[in-house]
């Protein structure tokens, strides 16, 4: 079986899992059911690699071939996690690309010099408790264990609860043991956007990445008082609604004053309103705000504008600053991969960012997407375009392995 049959089988198993049949989008969330499979699946397919499985101090899968508590590793893969309603390829595209560059590798003879790890991240999206990327979070200590295990899905079930409930241990947190163990890192993904695919046809279907914008999650409280929705006067109306809506529109004004050759963009996209009835006036609604831009004072420019419109409403979820990924491992894989090979920095958070903040060498390599959609049902890559993607990570590796320079 080549590595390409290997990709298209794996791809192939995956695709029913979690997808929903009314939107055609993934349901995949942290900690449940389709998590559950998802996570054997993993395992399944690690074992048949002979590779040896491992679970860190927030549950990411990591799969060796090596020991990296002798020689820390390179290690490669993403998360398999969706958004309510996501696409297919933000995350799986990352890790089945992973485990057809250690199949390639393996088929082809080679005996790698420094070990090599494939990791599932848990919980990236955040899709299920509100904070993205938790799994890499905690174990490199950016969230504490004490604040994730109390995050809450839209149930009221906590992290905590979750995690018991998958027969999964609640003795979570930072994890160096896990950290010194990855030598570099390399994140392959789709691209969400379509710089790749505006550029000229014969540019190569694959990219390697700069850096992560700066971005962030808020969460805005408003207040007001439940009622009848027919027998209550306007005049005597407190709907909190109405702020949640006068907040959702200063963030969009707050962004476009400061979209230009700097790109800035702010988004609400999800609402909790109780009581939440058609017939009953909202008493209170959290609206939960994504903001992001390629210049750190500007997303902060737009939360300082929102403070001074709501000072009592906003709280800080989760903040992560510019991120630039490392230069020498970056140039080295664009060496590898050809002088051509575009540089792109992504508006997209990553696990990688996270480890690239916690001290790790870190970088990435995007896919093309011809549509430039993201977290829909549209989101796509040509299968050739993944093959060639799963080419480039298998150089790239074996450059990275192989007998030191």
């Amino acid at each position: 079986m080549t590595e390409t049959d290997y990709f298209d089988t794996r791809w192939a198993e995956l695709l029913p899992v979690g997808r929903h049949g009314g939107s055609g989008g993934y349901r995949r969330f942290a900690w449940t059911r389709e998590d559950h499979t998802l996570r054997e699946w993993f395992a399944g397919e690690c074992a048949a690699l002979g590779l040896d499985l491992t679970l860190d101090r927030m549950g990411n899968q990591w799969a060796w071939w090596g020991n990296p508590d002798e020689t820390p590793g390179v290690v490669i893969g993403s998360h398999l996690d969706s958004v309510p309603d996501g696409g297919a390829y933000d995350g799986p595209l990352g890790v089945v690309s992973a485990l057809a560059t250690v199949k390639a590798l393996q088929d082809s003879g080679f005996q790698p010099s420094t070990p090599i790890g494939v990791v599932n991240f848990g919980d990236e999206e955040g899709a299920r408790f509100g904070v993205a990327c938790a799994g890499s979070r905690v174990i490199s200590g950016a969230m504490t264990a004490e604040r994730a295990l109390g995050l809450t899905d839209a149930d009221g079930v906590t992290m905590a609860q979750a995690l018991e409930k998958s027969g999964r241990s609640t003795d979570i947190g930072a994890d160096p043991q896990t950290l010194r163990r990855i030598g570099a890192f390399v994140e392959l993904h789709v691209e969400q956007g379509k710089a790749l695919a505006l550029m000229d046809a014969a540019t190569s279907a694959v990219a390697v990445g700069t850096d992560i914008w700066p971005h962030g999650r808020w969460r805005a409280d408003f207040a007001g008082r439940a009622d009848h929705a027919g027998t209550t006067a306007l005049a005597d109306r407190s709907d909190a609604m109405l702020d949640a809506a006068r907040f959702a529109l200063a963030a969009r004004e707050a962004a476009a004053r400061r979209d230009g050759e700097q790109r800035c963009v702010a988004t609400v996209g999800k609402l909790d309103v109780v009581p939440g009835g058609v017939n009953a006036i909202p008493s209170h609604v959290t609206a939960w705000l994504d903001a992001r831009s390629s210049d750190e004072a500007l997303v902060l420019g737009v939360i300082d504008d929102l403070k001074r419109l709501f000072p009592d409403a906003l709280r800080e979820e989760s903040w992560t600053p510019t991120t630039r990924f490392d230069e020498a491992l970056t140039l080295r894989v664009r060496d590898v991969l050809g002088p051509d090979t575009p540089m792109l920095g992504t508006g997209a958070g990553h696990d990688a960012g996270i480890l690239a903040n916690a001290g790790v060498p870190t970088t990435m390599l995007f896919v093309r997407n011809p549509t430039g959609s993201s977290h829909t049902p549209e989101e796509f890559a040509e299968a050739d375009d993944c093959h060639a993607g799963v080419e480039a990570l298998t150089a790239v590796v074996r450059d990275l392995a192989g007998e030191p320079r």
